[in-house]
């Protein structure tokens, strides 16, 4: 790394440590040649992941969403909140390890469902007559056959 004093590429780190936010690396280098010590941060570059929404239009992935979803779908259930970060993390890992960077919005709630199936019926229920969006009572009790199969 260039030095900003002398503009030398002859650099070396003496001391690092994470940052007060925790998601970014402090560096504390000294130049070799004019022997003057400046400070770097090292940070992850993240390449951010689009939502195609049910109306084709985009938006940058928000992990909010998801976690409000499942917490109306688990509401007044015997789920811990553990439990409840566990799916949304696993969730989102699942997308972020994917190789698009482009993913529509009904993937992602069918990724949901599947983990709230096996988490909890009712809260599987839940979740799907809002993203299926139920019509009516017939489709309810189609999806509420496939559960008891």
């Amino acid at each position: 790394m260039k030095c900003p004093f002398c503009n030398q590429d002859n650099t070396r780190v003496v001391d690092s440590r994470p940052a007060d936010d925790n998601c970014s690396i402090r560096r504390r280098r000294m130049c070799d040649e004019c022997g003057k010590r400046f400070t770097t941060y090292e940070k992850v570059e993240t390449i951010p992941l689009i939502v195609i929404k049910k109306d084709l239009s985009r938006e940058q992935y928000d992990r909010s969403k998801i976690e409000a979803g499942v917490l109306r779908a688990c509401y007044k259930r015997p789920i811990p909140v553990q439990q409840i970060n566990e799916l949304v993390d696993s969730v989102e890992t699942e997308l972020f390890n994917r190789e698009e960077r482009e993913i529509e919005s009904k993937v992602i709630g069918e990724i949901v469902m599947d983990r709230l199936k096996d988490l909890e019926a009712v809260a599987y229920v839940r979740f799907a007559s809002v993203y299926r969006e139920f019509k009516d009572v017939n489709t309810f009790m189609d999806e509420l056959k496939k559960i008891l199969e």
